[in-house]
């Protein structure tokens, strides 16, 4: 089964969502071919807010996770300078990547699918 991944430090009136494992690769690479080359502060912005900011991320989360992909070969990283003029590492998708990113969205879209049909079953004839 899936485990849970904790992005930020619980607190009692905190309503953010933890991160499940496996899926921030996956909203890195399409948050990636959504924006285009980003920076790791960037792409942890985007999808906090693509998220409707139900997700907080944090540095130790989301760097690893982008060392861990280029390693792979599915994004690729360069030097350049940020909008305030600060050198910043500035990530994008490889054709590795985009070919990931399908192959993990498809597995995704079939595991809600899956996941949706034992929440919502079907009202058996009585």
């Amino acid at each position: 089964m899936t485990d849970i991944v904790r992005t930020d430090t619980p607190k009692p009136d905190n309503d953010k969502t933890d991160v499940l494992q496996g899926t921030l690769s996956l909203m890195v690479l399409t948050t990636l071919q959504t924006m285009g080359p980003q920076h790791g502060y960037g792409i942890a912005r985007r999808i906090e807010q693509t998220s409707g900011d139900r997700l907080s991320l944090n540095y130790g989360t989301v760097y690893p996770a982008l060392l861990k992909l280029e390693q792979k070969g599915y994004i690729a990283s360069e030097w350049g300078l940020s909008e305030n003029n600060r050198k910043a590492k500035y990530y994008r998708l490889t054709c590795a990547g985009r070919k990931k990113l399908e192959k993990e969205a498809q597995e995704w879209e079939q595991t809600a699918a899956m996941m949706a049909r034992f929440l919502s079953p079907a009202k058996e004839p009585s």
